[in-house]
């Protein structure tokens, strides 16, 4: 059993304001003027509700590198950013290529119990393109998988591609691709362009990405599969995404928040925060992936949430990890690129960070909705503020954040996962206590 909340006057999705009832883990209500006996009164005026945030590309690290992240302190990092799940990627060591091992990942998430930590089991084994996993294994597993990718590795060899895509069709599930050639990246450091020229860094060209997508979605149709796209970067993408959704092509894809507001040009201070794969584009990209989600081109914004740990990035460029953290200024960082400029209202925010990629995983109950009888798994965010991104908002193990010293707008209030508050009134909990 589970406390009772009334969470008064709540926008839901930004619209009107109106009442949330919590009881015994599940919303019994929603209206105006709503009591409840011995509830916990919530004031929420002003107060933005959105369905828990669904993560669908996470690097929780654990097991294996636990001096980046683990599953309890990415979970904490995930509840104060506004999420309740999160799909963990494979890369771990052992690599999550077994149905023990992703057992072993929903069950450090369950223990955490900030948010519910969804495997996601690698394409080959051990991420090495060679042979195909125990996709099945995996998806008859308690996890019960239905996502799969070797990210941070493309599936570079397409009778493999192909072989996958034709193997998930069996339990509808779909297979996530790192777009990458590695044969047009070698030695890249960043974005080929003026500024990689200026600089003298190896460049990173649009091509090596467009081309995998564009043979992935000719792949994807010709077996008749579902392809997702993990962190589309460039205005090519856009176009190559859109043009297979028009032919009718079951093909998803994602963009990072990174993507969504930072550009190349802040390589030139050879901040290793700003080292990135796949690397931060032009402005011109930015511009076509912030249209590409306006449009529905590009379903779903995940952050591709990627800690290091100090030694990591505190290096000389060349030398530095890629990747950024991202889960606790993710919604944030949607609202100053997308919101506040008018591309996207709050509701279509619901839909790119709940409600669309919990389908993408196909997670029937994850809680993505705001009406009675749903799980209460919520988020009450507060728009209005404007301050400083420090590391007091970091909750994860690492601190590589591009966004540290930068004014961001909006702050998450409180967090609800099965009805139990990880958040509430803006302090994470400490332990979320036992769910029902």
């Amino acid at each position: 059993m589970t406390a009772t909340f009334v969470l008064r006057g709540a926008r839901l999705e930004g619209g009107d304001p109106a009442d949330i009832v919590i009881e015994d883990g599940r919303i019994s209500d929603v209206g105006t003027g709503l009591t409840r006996a011995g509830a916990t009164t919530v004031d929420a005026d002003g107060l933005i509700a959105l369905p828990g945030l669904v993560d669908l590309h996470t690097h929780l690290r654990e097991p294996g590198y636990e001096a980046s992240e683990t599953v309890l302190t990415g979970s904490r990092a995930a509840a104060a950013g506004g999420y309740t799940t999160v799909f963990a990627m494979p890369n771990t060591s052992p690599v999550a290529d077994t149905a023990g091992v992703v057992e072993q990942e929903l069950a450090l998430g369950e223990a955490a119990g900030y948010v519910h930590v969804q495997p996601i089991g690698a394409v080959t084994v051990g991420q090495r393109g060679e042979r195909l996993a125990e996709l099945g294994a995996m998806a008859d597993s308690r996890a019960g998988v239905r996502v799969f990718s070797d990210d941070g590795f493309c599936v570079g060899d397409p009778l493999i591609m192909r072989r996958a895509l034709e193997y998930v069709k069996a339990f509808d599930g779909v297979v996530a691709q790192h777009a990458q050639d590695p044969r047009l990246t070698e030695g890249a450091q960043m974005n080929e362009g003026a500024v990689s020229a200026e600089l003298g860094l190896a460049g990173w060209p649009a091509v090596a990405e467009e081309s995998i997508i564009a043979r992935d979605v000719l792949l994807a149709q010709h077996v008749g599969s579902r392809l997702h796209v993990c962190h589309l970067s460039t205005a090519g993408s856009v176009d190559i995404i859109r043009w297979a959704k028009r032919r009718g092509v079951d093909v998803t894809a994602e963009v990072t928040p990174h993507h969504l507001l930072l550009t190349d040009e802040l390589v030139r201070g050879y901040d290793a925060r700003y080292k990135v794969n796949p690397p931060l584009r032009r402005d011109e990209d930015v511009r076509a992936v912030r249209e590409g989600l306006a449009d529905g081109t590009i379903d779903i914004v995940a952050t591709d949430h990627a800690p290091h740990p100090a030694e990591a990035k505190a290096s000389e460029w060349s030398a530095a990890a890629n990747g950024m953290v991202g889960l606790e200024s993710a919604v944030r960082v949607v609202q100053q690129a997308m919101v506040d400029t008018g591309l996207l209202t709050w509701a279509d925010v619901a839909r790119v960070m709940s409600r669309t990629p919990a389908r993408i995983g196909r997670l029937a109950a994850a809680g993505t909705g705001l009406t009675a009888g749903e799980p209460a798994s919520l988020t009450l965010y507060d728009p209005r503020p404007v301050r400083t991104f420090g590391t007091g908002d970091l909750r994860g193990r690492s601190r590589n954040s591009p966004y540290l010293g930068r004014e961001l707008p909006g702050e998450v209030r409180w967090t609800f996962f099965r009805g139990v508050p990880t958040v509430a009134d803006g302090v994470l909990a400490a332990t979320p206590g036992v769910h029902a």
